[in-house]
């Protein structure tokens, strides 16, 4: 017997109100305009999501190879509610971050978006963008050379790379930055080994590699 998955519309409901559930269920306290801004954003992002990204990777993301989440994915999303909580109770209860400048804080939700928007036009380009390192030959998986990935082998990593870092910067809490900041190492490291896979096993993504030079970002890596 199987048991059905939950709509994407439904997870991504479930996934915002964890979101909030955290951030003001740390603060004690719902007024807290830059937290219903990041809400906002975030929300407007998702919701984007149900409409770009193709069901199939929707469930890939989840579920890669059909199996459950492995331990990585588990402390990505630890991580994450470590980020929110810490932010909550520095805002709401402690106050340990009262001196982020507003200007910091207006650049940061700017970067933040751009960052997820570029995320997300990866996903909705290339509907093998996994949430682990695998060749996915059950889903008939091809080099994907259009979209951002004119300019750069990864641009998922270079949106999700400045979302995690001004995430915290965003909620206004340094020691929510800082554990933003840890997973940077974590990407890079996910980049490398994803490109040596792609290298050794995609069809075409040695060519590729030739022809699109920069792995991250143009003119510099």
């Amino acid at each position: 017997m199987t048991t059905s998955q939950p709509s994407p519309a439904v997870q991504t409901a479930g996934f915002l109100l964890l979101v909030a559930a955290m951030l003001f269920g740390a603060a004690g306290r719902p007024d807290i305009p830059m937290f219903w801004l990041y809400l906002g954003v975030l929300g407007a992002v998702s919701i984007a999501a149900l409409f770009l990204i193709d069901e199939d990777l929707a469930q890939e993301r989840l579920r890669p190879g059909g199996q459950p989440p492995g331990f990585r994915l588990r402390l990505v999303f630890l991580l994450g509610i470590a980020h929110w909580v810490i932010a909550g109770l520095d805002r709401g209860r402690f106050h340990w971050s009262d001196n982020v400048p507003r200007v910091l804080r207006l650049g940061a939700i700017i970067a933040f978006a751009a960052g997820l928007s570029l995320l997300l036009w990866a996903m909705h380009v290339n509907r093998f963008f996994s949430s682990v390192v695998r060749i996915q030959r059950e889903r008939g998986h091809h080099l994907v050379t259009g979209g951002p990935y004119r300019w750069v082998r990864h641009p998922g990593y270079a949106g999700a790379i400045p979302a995690v870092v001004t995430s915290g910067i965003v909620l206004c809490s340094w020691p929510a930055t800082a554990i933003g900041v840890l997973g940077v190492p974590l990407l890079l490291w996910r980049l490398i080994v994803e490109d040596r896979a792609l290298q050794a096993e995609l069809p075409g993504y040695p060519e590729y590699a030739q022809a699109v030079r920069w792995r991250l970002l143009p003119g510099v890596w």
